[in-house]
């Protein structure tokens, strides 16, 4: 049986997916399978997948039928993986060689419920790594210390899934991606992982490259889709509000829900004007459901600018701010 498996869900990436099956065949062992998910791909995608799978090693080729979203992609191969531990790669990126070996090594080592590693995040020809937030490393840690404080950035402010590796336990308890989310999944992802697991570490391991502003990526798309991080973020806030530890970490969850609201609606140019009303009235909405009391106190550390349109979305003017 593998030790460790690794989920590769692909949609439409003719252009790079040979990038990242090459990454993945230099990373092939014994201890490492291969779960190829092709999500309904309408170019040549699913055919690399097959011919790249014989060299890679122990790798299946996994399909959806038709487009399902990276979150069920990801569940798919959740589902098929027979892995102690599990780790993600999307179809545009890729690994430096040994990386995987090292990463689970370091999973060992620590003997974790997940552990969280530094990226390399790559626009063009220009390379920069980005740190997990984590205050130590190369030691357990509780994960729900990791969270506060709200000003600070911190562990569930590095929502990169694929930056990382999870026991396998935390899937047989349930734990995975929302079908429902086109975006924003990785957000509702990583405040579980801190609100449910026992123990985890970061490492400062820089193997995974991750491909910034490709032109298909949902994070380059301005439609609909980048408004589930509305309903994203109303998950996470109803699981913190239920949380045994509500009062330590609803602040936190406040002052990111605002600052995401602050930050789409601020850019709000980019979306079509039917995208445009729906963001300011839903996200209205949004803030007047979050504890009066917590948004207050976000409200009045928070900019000028930002405290002033999030009032505004209120309905209250911007007097107030002061």
């Amino acid at each position: 049986m593998p030790k460790l498996s690794v989920i590769v869900p692909c949609h439409d990436v003719r252009d790079f997916v040979p990038d990242t099956l090459r990454s993945l065949a230099r990373n092939a062992g014994p201890d490492t399978e291969f779960l190829l998910v092709d999500d309904g791909s309408q170019d040549a995608t699913g055919d690399l997948l097959e011919r790249a799978a014989p060299d890679i090693g122990r790798a299946r080729v996994l399909r959806h039928e038709t487009n399902r979203g990276i979150s069920q992609a990801r569940n798919t191969g959740i589902d098929a993986a027979r892995g102690d531990y599990l780790t993600f790669l999307d179809g545009d990126d890729w690994y430096a060689p040994g990386y995987l070996d090292a990463l689970l090594a370091a999973a060992r080592r620590l003997d974790c419920d997940f552990v969280r590693t530094d990226h390399v995040q790559v626009t063009g020809r220009t390379r920069v790594v980005h740190r997990a937030p984590a205050p130590r490393r190369d030691v357990a840690l509780s994960p729900r210390d990791a969270i506060a404080p709200p000003s600070m950035k911190t562990m569930v402010d590095y929502p990169f899934v694929w930056a990382g590796i999870y026991r396998r336990a935390l899937f047989d308890d349930g734990l995975r991606f929302v079908p429902s989310l086109r975006t924003a999944e990785d957000r509702v992802f990583t405040w579980q992982l801190h609100l449910r697991a026992a123990s985890f570490a970061a490492v400062g391991l820089h193997g995974v490259f991750y491909r910034r502003g490709v032109a298909t990526s949902l994070t380059q798309i301005g439609d609909e889709r980048q408004l589930d991080f509305l309903p994203a973020h109303d998950r996470i806030l109803a699981e913190v509000a239920a949380h045994a530890e509500a009062d330590r970490f609803l602040p936190k969850i406040v002052r990111t829900y605002c600052a995401m609201i602050a930050f789409h609606v601020g850019g709000a140019a980019r979306y079509d004007a039917h995208t445009t009303r729906r963001l300011r009235t839903e996200a209205g909405a949004a803030l007047r459901a979050m504890p009066a009391d917590v948004l207050e106190d976000v409200l009045a550390v928070l900019d000028v600018k930002r405290a002033g349109l999030l009032r505004r979305l209120l309905g209250r003017g911007v007097g107030k701010a002061a």
